[in-house]
């Protein structure tokens, strides 16, 4: 497995992540020892860069990481944790959280579930509207120099954010959501940004949730899911007019001896190695699908021939509901 390192100031990383979300929230039910072989698994292939939240199953999934890394030796992995987000008893969301002390108590619970003496890179999930990002960022610093954080990341933050951040303290990368049908960071100014500020970006959502792996299909849409109940994407005619673009997607895989989702991760992989793309695969079976995607060269007139199948603006409905929407900095107007 190659390895990149994040930015200009970030760790060594495998070219592909996992991504752990869907195997403890939002996705439906996940398998708990099918998980743990996936991270096993993962770890065998070569990827060292596993990403979660506090708030994913409210700590689960922090629990599951630490039982999946036990043994495991920690200078070979790179941990990213993001925090802030706030639920409620029910799992609704109930805003965010990024005052300095706030910072460090998630820290601390963090630290004890994961059972590790630092994070390596450690991130609020969302800007915080109420709290500067100076004061986020400084309170993040003070965890590096006290040794229980190494490197700090961003998520879903616009221009301004990040050049704000990085005078603080040196960003190693920016998390956010890229892919064949989520262009806005080659539009808004943001990877433009990154690459000047010498900020790495991790992509998630490359599959755009599923959407775009050649596995989802209309008939999901009525299941206990996240994606179908609050997602426009996944809603209605959108979801008609999405999975037609997948269509068109399929024959060019199919000519190129590779799946739909192995095309669209090339894709990610093909913009550059600043960009490392995270994988939220919650079985083994579609890790391996995955992996695949690594030797999988697009030729110029390959990547010509994709804008004209699926267009940057091609997609139909937004990456999240109106309210979600509303709390990305990385969605305001520059």
């Amino acid at each position: 497995m190659k390895r990149v390192q994040l930015g200009n100031n970030g760790p060594l990383v495998s070219r592909l992540g996992l991504g752990a979300m869907g195997m403890s929230d939002l996705y439906g039910t996940a398998d708990r020892r099918e998980s743990i072989a996936t991270i096993h698994a993962a770890l065998e292939s070569g990827v060292t860069l596993i990403d979660t939240g506090d708030f994913y199953g409210m700590g689960h999934n922090e629990m599951l990481i630490a039982e999946a890394l036990a043994g495991r030796d920690r200078d070979q992995l790179v941990v990213s944790v993001k925090f802030g987000a706030l639920r409620d008893p029910s799992g609704d969301w109930i805003g965010h959280d990024a005052r300095p002390a706030a910072v460090k108590n998630f820290a601390a619970y963090s630290l004890k579930r994961l059972g590790l003496e630092h994070i390596d890179i450690y991130r609020p999930a969302r800007l915080d509207p109420l709290v500067p990002i100076e004061e986020t960022v400084g309170a993040i610093a003070e965890l590096v120099q006290a040794g229980y954080v190494r490197h700090i990341g961003l998520s879903e933050v616009g221009p301004e954010t990040l050049r704000r951040a990085h005078a603080v303290h040196p960003i190693s990368d920016l998390q956010i959501e890229y892919s064949l049908i989520s262009r806005g960071i080659e539009q808004n100014g943001i990877l433009e940004t990154a690459r000047e500020l010498g900020i790495g970006v991790t992509a998630y959502g490359v599959l755009s949730r599923g959407l775009i792996s050649g596995h989802w299909e209309a008939a999901r849409a009525g299941q206990a899911d996240f994606r179908s109940a609050t997602i426009p994407r996944f809603q209605g005619e959108n979801l008609q007019h999405n999975l037609a673009l997948v269509e068109r997607l399929r024959g060019f895989a199919a000519s190129k001896g590779v799946s739909v989702a192995q095309l669209a991760i090339a894709w990610v992989l093909a913009q550059g190695e600043d960009i490392v793309p995270l994988i939220g695969a919650r079985r083994v079976g579609r890790l391996d699908e995955a992996l695949g995607a690594l030797p999988v060269e697009l030729s110029p007139a390959d990547l010509a021939h994709l804008e004209t199948l699926v267009p940057a603006a091609a997609v139909a409905g937004s990456r999240y509901s109106p309210a979600q929407m509303a709390m990305l900095d990385s969605e305001r107007p520059t």
